[in-house]
């Protein structure tokens, strides 16, 4: 901006307020404030920036030993240890809770790095020990491949976070849906079927007229020629259904009621005869 337009925009009404947008640091309420206020007081925990997270302290530990491209097979265990009780001093400051896992951790590093500084003897040379750091690197790249493992399952798409799945909503009246029928639900609705075919068939009934006095007479006959006729055997003759076995045991009782014929039997379960009865002379 030349001097000249400066003098313009200052000499312009609302010049005060521009100027008071431009130098504003904040707004408070929607105003402009131009300086600090004396009065205002910050907790020392209000502000707190987080660089790097850490899931635990194998995850801290194989940050620092990726960060500085050190081989992960011969770690520095000074530089490394020193670097790890620099941030869980950190850690301490403001969460004690948190910091205990951290530290059982960095007494482990502690260990480790003093057994690599005590001087060995000279027996202790002819015989080959095992390095003091191969455990933690045999647990540093187990956490190294699982969280790999973590990273290409979280890199997957999931639903609900990449991609939603389309929803269609449709007005049942107009959309026919038809059940699936499976091969029992058939079956049963045959069974069902048929059943109720079998209830509702026809039946002829045909009209018979049956005299119980020709039956009677029948029976005296039969009985005319012999003595005895066992009671099966006076209704062996009689074909035509159980209607006309009905009419001639009827037709028996009736001569028995009018003492024309006699039905004895000579001890318990033993055969039924049945004979004339008999008529002195």
């Amino acid at each position: 901006m030349l001097p000249d337009e400066g003098t313009a925009l200052l000499a312009e009404p609302g010049a005060d307020a521009v100027v008071s947008e431009v130098a504003a640091t904040a707004r408070l309420y929607g105003e402009p404030l131009l300086r600090m206020p004396t009065d205002l007081y910050i907790p020392p925990d209000a502000l707190e920036i987080f660089l790097e997270a850490f899931e635990g302290p194998l995850d801290l530990l194989l940050y620092l030993i990726r960060k500085q491209n050190f081989n992960i097979l011969d770690i520095p265990m000074a530089q490394v240890t020193l670097q790890y009780l620099k941030y869980v001093d950190q850690i301490r400051l403001h969460n004690l809770e948190l910091a205990a896992e951290y530290l059982l951790m960095a007494a482990m590093l502690i260990e480790i790095k003093s057994r690599m500084l005590l001087p060995q003897r000279h027996h202790d040379l002819e015989v080959e020990h095992d390095d003091p750091r191969a455990e933690l690197v045999r647990r540093l790249l187990e956490y190294e491949q699982i969280k790999l493992a973590a990273y290409d399952l979280n890199a997957l798409p999931q639903l609900d976070r990449d991609f939603t799945r389309p929803e269609l909503f449709i007005e049942q009246s107009n959309v026919p849906v038809f059940p699936q029928v499976e091969p029992g639900d058939l079956q049963r609705a045959w069974l069902d079927v048929f059943k109720r075919a079998k209830l509702t068939q026809h039946h002829k009934i045909s009209r018979q007229e049956l005299s119980v006095r020709e039956h009677m007479s029948a029976i005296l006959r039969q009985l005319q020629s012999t003595r005895f006729v066992e009671f099966a055997d006076l209704f062996a003759g009689q074909s035509g259904g159980v209607p006309i076995v009905v009419v001639h045991f009827v037709a028996m009782l009736e001569l028995a009621k009018e003492t024309l014929i006699e039905i004895t039997q000579a001890e318990p379960f033993a055969p039924i005869y049945v004979r004339l009865a008999y008529s002195p002379a």
